[in-house]
């Protein structure tokens, strides 16, 4: 039997992924053709990757509808990952106290990896999160209070890295789209120890984030909360001392939990 060519080998990986991204954005599956035609790929080749997929049980073959959807073993890697983000009972408690004290939307981000995730949101029907922020969100680090908070924590070139990997796309007119503009954000940021953020990546929902520190003063994560523009307007200054309070619950949580495994990555 001949070698895998590599490249041929990291080229079938690419188009798998984007084959399962295809099939994500569309809840009632997709139809080979479909998938054929938004990669650009030969339906042969799609079939082939199909055949394989369906065979580990990442995505489904739904024969009566003559489409595809993602299987199960999507739901098992979607746990794992929660598992491997490790969000603590302790900090969820410290996060939902937050959304209860400060009548807000809450949420707890982490520097994983290359990225900035959010892991957990407390929310309900009368404060809803900001669609689409939900756990695993990673976009928009420039956008974001909770973002801003753990970009004025890296170092220069990290945030150069940072945004030279994820770009600083326009979301609303309120955006920061350069980095000078932003720099100068996150040197205030810094000075303040609050970031804040007036529909810049939205409209119609404004943020407030401080940063969640371990007894070293290293960055472990970020808490914030979301509020209509007009009520923030009026409530973010008795705001942010509940979120202080809750960003030293979040901490003191986290660090109980660090007696027992590593926690989220610290910066």
């Amino acid at each position: 039997m001949a070698p895998t060519d590599p490249q041929t080998g990291t080229a079938s990986v690419q188009k798998a992924f984007a084959l399962l991204d295809v099939i994500a954005q569309d809840p009632r599956g997709v139809t080979a053709r479909a998938i054929g035609t938004a990669l650009g790929i030969p339906l042969p080749t799609v079939y082939r990757l199909l055949q394989t997929l369906v065979a580990s049980g990442h995505v489904v073959h739904l024969r009566d509808q003559r489409r595809y959807g993602l299987g199960y073993k999507v739901h098992a890697l979607d746990a794992s990952l929660r598992q491997q983000v490790g969000t603590p009972a302790g900090v969820r408690r410290a996060v939902r106290e937050l959304h209860l004290a400060a009548d807000a939307a809450a949420y707890f981000a982490v520097y994983r990896g290359d990225a900035i995730v959010l892991a957990h949101v407390a929310d309900s029907v009368r404060r809803p999160r900001i669609d689409p922020m939900d756990f695993g969100f990673t976009d928009a680090a420039h956008a974001t209070a909770f973002g801003k908070i753990l970009l004025s924590r890296m170092e220069p070139p990290e945030v150069a890295a940072y945004l030279d990997r994820h770009g600083m796309p326009a979301l609303t007119p309120r955006t920061l789209t350069s980095v000078p503009a932003l720099e100068r954000e996150l040197a205030r940021v810094r000075a303040e120890g609050l970031a804040v953020e007036r529909e810049e990546f939205v409209l119609g929902a404004s943020c407030l984030a401080a940063p969640v520190v371990d007894t070293a003063g290293r960055t472990l994560g970020s808490v914030a909360v979301s509020l209509p523009p007009p009520e923030f307007a009026r409530r973010h200054g008795s705001v942010a001392p509940l979120l202080r309070a809750a960003a030293d619950r979040v901490g003191r949580a986290l660090r109980a939990a660090d007696g027992a495994a590593e926690g989220p990555a610290v910066r």
